[in-house]
């Protein structure tokens, strides 16, 4: 903090001197909401409300159509929500001022990590805002899985299925607790998550993803792109699955190895893939496995109106908070 030579007793001068400074600090304070698909205006009302009540101004840069938008508009932010939106080199070049960026939403592939690290730029997500959301999704597709994709035959129940969870965070703890409600029996599998957080939800923990997959009927991925994880879900993992395996996917396109799946359910015509990320190979997918495939046309998991508000107003929140008071409890960059 800078100092100020003002003329008052201490401990009252450090208290005015800061009060002074922070006043004339907040109205300079800029954040900027970025969002190809915008967030619902009751979501932005509420971004709006913490920020503008934080002493700072809001701009909204919504449904933009061309990156330079972008790049102009972020030249004078302090700060910036985005959604999906790519911030790389180029934007964080452009944005001199930016302090922080904050994702609305767990993943935060969208995000040059290093480049901001480089920058001198905070990044965030605001994980468990729309988890509900996702998982609710989650087991939507298992249920229209199940049923044959309501195509008027016979099909099966979820309850008494054992149903897999790979990776055992916001997202999966949600879909334990939903699949519960469905009379199923739940296992999970994440090297980062001490079995007793799962024993506490009724999760059965196991101990390799091998042993997952060979164990479940349905296995459901919340795993993050990682370059450990990149294509990791491959021909012969899911292959452990038995008779009738259902693969769902809520996590990430990049952790699927495509080519090893399509050979995979052309090799086992009694297996299912429900993903709310589209494949590269979606019109190969769909050619080939009419019946055991679905594709929502855009990724869908955070589209609810609650997942919207919750998530936005997050971003808004951890941004006056890390502004205020140095919080950097999401941060995401090194």
């Amino acid at each position: 903090m800078p100092y100020f030579s003002f003329h008052y007793s201490e401990p009252t001068r450090k208290k005015t001197v800061q009060a002074e400074f922070f006043t004339t600090l907040v109205h300079k304070m800029k954040v900027l909401v970025a969002t190809e698909k915008p967030f619902a205006k009751v979501a932005v009302d509420g971004i709006r409300k913490v920020v503008e009540g934080a002493g700072y101004e809001l701009a909204l840069l919504e449904k933009y159509t061309d990156k330079q938008q972008l790049l102009d508009a972020v030249v004078d932010a302090d700060a910036l929500i985005i959604r999906s939106d790519i911030v790389d080199a180029a934007v964080l070049d452009a944005a001199k001022k930016l302090k922080i960026v904050v994702r609305a939403g767990a993943g935060y592939d969208n995000i040059d990590l290093e480049a901001a690290t480089s920058h001198g730029v905070v990044a965030m997500n605001t994980p468990g805002q729309n988890s509900n959301a996702v998982a609710e999704l989650a087991l939507g597709l298992m249920v229209y899985a199940v049923r044959n994709l309501y195509n008027g035959t016979s099909g099966t129940e979820l309850k008494g299925k054992k149903l897999g969870i790979h990776a055992f965070g916001n997202v999966g703890r949600n879909v334990a607790r939903i699949a519960q409600g469905f009379g199923m029996e739940v296992y999970a599998y994440d090297a980062y998550c001490p079995d007793e957080a799962m024993v506490a939800a009724n999760v059965k923990p196991v101990h390799s993803a091998e042993e997952l997959y060979k164990s479940c009927d349905i296995v459901s991925l919340h795993i993050p792109a990682t370059a450990e994880t990149k294509n990791s879900i491959n021909h012969d993992l899911v292959n452990l699955m038995p008779k009738g395996g259902i693969l769902v996917n809520t996590a990430r396109k990049e952790v699927i190895d495509e080519e090893g799946l399509i050979a995979l359910l052309q090799e086992r015509p009694d297996m299912k893939y429900m993903t709310d990320i589209m494949p590269v190979a979606d019109a190969k997918f769909r050619t080939l496995f009419e019946g055991r495939y679905f594709a929502t046309p855009k990724k869908m998991g955070a589209q609810t109106a609650e997942a919207n508000i919750n998530a936005g107003i997050a971003a808004a929140k951890q941004i006056v908070d890390f502004i205020q008071n140095g919080n950097e409890r999401f941060r995401v960059n090194k």
